[in-house]
């Protein structure tokens, strides 16, 4: 007992007066990525990446400092993807109610870009839920494989903000703004919204739902009548969604990697790999929650997940957001 407590404290020691060797047991943002081996053995690689959580650009805090948003994490892997030859196909492993819609759409634009630069296929594997932003940037894979327990679709917008007008009336309190044109004030949670705010809230909305939309027409053979129902931003399973056109197939992770391999016209056997900030042993295609930056998570606490999505404009199924 006495040894293990004095190893304890010759370890926090040298960690808290920053002595040689550097002793690292919180992996961050600022770890590099390491390339890890799954499985096979050919010399073509397929590359995993994961997209778990809400979809955001902004970095996450916890008490040990700041980490990696999530598009910085799948924008540097495939920055990295980009300069290795050997990557003939990429399998994005998508577990997302969505997020931000220029979140999103950065993603969405960052995955077109890969494409056209690598020429490598890609193939999304849907998990648990890939809906409203998850499946935007979905959108430009080559071949769309849904979990067969999958939730997907939600393709449509919501404008979320507070409202406690009716909450400071009934405890006496107001707040006054003064402002340089009568729409400054628009979506105030202190005040109700005008109808003419409305109108210009819609307005923006549909701009938005128009881009979305435009989107699905653009890379899914989706008939007008199955577009009428998919366009209600309703949400579906993995059968329904095959059936409205919004999904290619249903399958496992596995099978996904095996379509990759077929559409990159590579051997099955090829070395299956993913980037990661810190090597497990018996790694497999599951273990998506170290494919991105770490935060322990009884020291680092994301308040963010105990709290509604921020105020704006989302690409989000509400009910699955963090």
């Amino acid at each position: 007992m006495k040894k293990t407590s004095l190893i304890i404290l010759i370890i926090v020691t040298i960690a808290l007066c920053g002595c040689q060797p550097r002793v690292n047991f919180f992996p961050d943002g600022t770890d590099p990525l390491l390339e890890t081996k799954l499985e096979g053995d050919g010399p073509q690689k397929v590359l995993v990446i994961s997209v778990d959580g809400t979809i955001s650009d902004e970095s996450k805090r916890g008490l040990l400092g700041s980490y990696p948003s999530l598009v910085q994490e799948v924008s540097s892997r495939l920055k990295k993807a980009a300069s290795d030859e050997d990557i003939k196909a990429v399998v994005i492993k998508v577990n997302s109610p969505g997020g931000g819609v220029t979140a999103s759409d950065i993603l969405y634009n960052e995955i077109m870009r890969f494409k056209k630069k690598t020429g490598a296929k890609v193939v999304v594997s849907m998990m648990d839920v890939a809906a409203s932003g998850g499946y935007y940037i979905s959108l430009p894979a080559d071949h769309i494989m849904a979990h067969p327990t999958t939730l997907t679709g939600s393709i449509g917008v919501i404008f979320i903000r507070p409202k406690v007008a009716g909450l400071l009336d009934k405890i006496g309190v107001s707040v006054e703004v003064s402002k340089s044109g009568r729409n400054k004030d628009m979506g105030f949670p202190f005040k109700p919204d005008t109808a003419e705010q409305k109108q210009i809230i819609d307005k923006i909305i549909k701009d938005y739902a128009d881009r979305f939309q435009g989107l699905v027409k653009k890379h899914r053979p989706i008939s007008d009548e199955n577009l009428k129902t998919v366009f209600t931003a309703q949400v579906f399973s993995a059968v329904g969604a095959k059936r409205a056109g919004l999904v290619d197939s249903l399958g496992y992770l596995p099978d996904a990697v095996k379509k990759a391999c077929e559409l990159a016209g590579i051997s099955e056997n090829s070395e299956v790999i993913t980037y990661k900030r810190k090597n497990y042993p018996d790694d497999t295609l599951y273990n998506s929650a170290s494919s991105q930056a770490l935060s322990p998570a009884l020291i680092n606490i994301d308040a963010g997940n105990l709290l509604p999505p921020k105020a704006g404009f989302h690409y989000l199924w509400l009910p699955a957001a963090e």
